[in-house]
Formats: C-alpha cells, structure tokens, sequence
C-alpha cells in the first residue's frame, strides 16, 4: 500500500485530498494542528493522525521523526493574510506570513528528506498569485515565490537522489479560507475539482501543475507585458476596488 503525507489535512485542498487518496486505497498519513478535528473530519482504518504547529520545528521532529518515509509527500498547510495600508506595513503580519507558509514547509522537509528514498515524490502548494504582483498580496505573494523557488531548486538538487519535486500553483479554490475574501474570485473551482487535478498532475509526475486552464493562461499572458503596462492595469483595478 502506497503512502501519502499530507499537511493542512484537516480542511480544504488538504482534507478533499487526504479522502480521495483514502478512496484510491493510500495508507494516508493526515497532519494538522488540531488532533480532533483530524479524527471527526477523516475516520478510516488506513489514515493515521498526527496533530504539530509547522512553525514549531521541534513539534515537527517530534510528529514526524518516527513515521516511515512516505512515497509522496503534499505540503499544504499554508494562511494567507492582506495588507490593507502598503504605508504602515505590519511587520507582525509578514512574520506570521512568512513563519507559517515558508518556514513551516522547510521545518517539515527537514525533518522528512533525509529519510525519503528513490522513486519517493514532494509536492509542495503554492499558489497562482506568484505569476503577477496583486494588490494587497505582499505578503501572501512573496511567502508563494519565495517557495515556488524553493521547490525549482529542490527539483535540481534532489534529481540526483530520484526523488520528484513538484510546484502546485492552484487559482482560487472554493476553501473556508478563499471563503474569507472581500474580493472577487475570478474561474473559482470546488476543491474536488482541485484535488482531481492535482492528484492527476502527480500522477504524471508534473514538474509544474498549474489550474484552471483559463485563469492562468489570461494570468501568463498578463504576465508577457512590460512591466510599466501591468502596474497601470492594476492600479486602475486597485482603485475600482476602493
């Protein structure tokens, strides 16, 4: 039975994730920070709950340190939080930003690719707002470039080691998270839908898994113009907003 880690099990991306490897027959290995909530959202006889903080990384060593090396490890757990006021940035809120989404995904593989063997994969969830600078996103969008290179600099220096790196750059994603937005979300998709394709672009062991289609292709196609031409755009969105 093959074995699938997950971090952020315990709702959205994660969770429909953790079931549908669970339907699929993985032995699934289901992290969050609230054992409970772990145990009422997904009960089945080949998933093992292990409760840390990511941001911890002793509580890390602690959850992870035993386990087996899985073969395919997703990390997901991952806030997101806005700045409203770019002339008062809060620097407590980067920390929190950076802390949770960048230093929480690397406390995790160093615990676990010591242990990982040839033919073993990483997925590692970022997000579609790294194609563009977004208002309000510099935060949130700089914790996601900063692992999108993680995870290009891992597929090179682990090649060697067989083990697979993946970048997952999903759009806006029906989630309790997205569902936190003032703003619209342009090609939302369910997290079945999400979970699908990503479980999909794994399979085929898809360096890069970029979704939906249409959203990221007007994103790529944004991202081609000069830069000057995109901050006008933006602005002028930025104020409509306002």
């Amino acid at each position: 039975m093959k074995s699938v880690l997950i971090t952020g099990a315990s709702s959205g991306i994660g969770l429909q994730l953790a079931s549908d490897y669970l339907e699929n027959g993985y032995r699934v290995l289901a992290c969050g920070r609230d054992v409970a909530k772990l145990k009422a959202v997904l009960s089945h006889p080949n998933v093992s709950h292990h409760a840390f903080d990511t941001t911890r990384v002793e509580q890390v060593d602690h959850a992870l340190g035993q386990l087996g090396a899985p073969d395919l490890v997703i990390l997901n757990a991952g806030n997101c939080e806005y700045v409203d006021d770019a002339q008062q940035l809060d620097a407590a809120l980067f920390e929190r930003v950076m802390t949770t989404n960048v230093m929480g995904t690397v406390n995790c593989l160093s615990v676990l690719l010591p242990r990982m063997q040839a033919g073993s994969h990483v997925a590692i969830v970022s997000s579609s707002v790294t194609w563009l600078p977004l208002t309000r996103a510099e935060a949130y969008g700089a914790s996601k470039a900063a692992l999108d290179y993680l995870a290009r600099t891992l597929a090179i220096d682990l090649q060697d080691a067989g083990i697979d790196v993946s970048l997952i750059r999903p759009g806006f994603v029906d989630t309790p998270l997205t569902r936190l937005n003032d703003f619209p979300m342009p090609g939302k998709i369910s997290v079945t839908d999400a979970s699908s394709r990503i479980r999909r672009g794994l399979a085929r062991r898809q360096r890069i898994i970029d979704f939906p289609f249409l959203f990221i292709l007007v994103l790529r196609i944004f991202s081609w113009l000069p830069v000057s031409w995109w901050q006008s755009i933006a602005v002028s969105m930025r104020r409509n907003s306002l």
